[in-house]
């Protein structure tokens, strides 16, 4: 996740913290900062310069927002890897 956000330019970053913040300061906090994905996970929403979105997904493990995956979308439905690596980290964080 780390690896994945210092990779993106500076104004991106920038907006994506952002919105991270205002769902970890706001929580619970809907759309459309947020949204719930089923079985204890969630994304925060965020549109960057250019017309493209960005997506983090995190879980809330031990009263902490864990921030378990992030890409930027290039379709209108979530892809399953994603989905499927987010969940996987999630149990694991849960173990």
């Amino acid at each position: 996740m780390r690896g994945w956000l210092k990779g993106l330019a500076p104004e991106d970053r920038r907006e994506i913290g952002q919105d991270i913040a205002t769902v970890e300061y706001g929580w619970p906090i809907g759309m459309p900062a947020c949204r719930p994905l089923g079985h204890g996970l969630w994304e925060v929403r965020s549109s960057l310069p250019g017309n493209r979105i960005a997506r983090v997904l995190f879980c809330i493990a031990h009263g902490q927002m864990v921030l378990l995956h992030g890409f930027l979308k290039k379709t209108h439905k979530i892809p399953d890897e994603d989905l499927v690596l987010a969940r996987r980290r999630m149990k694991e964080i849960e173990q």
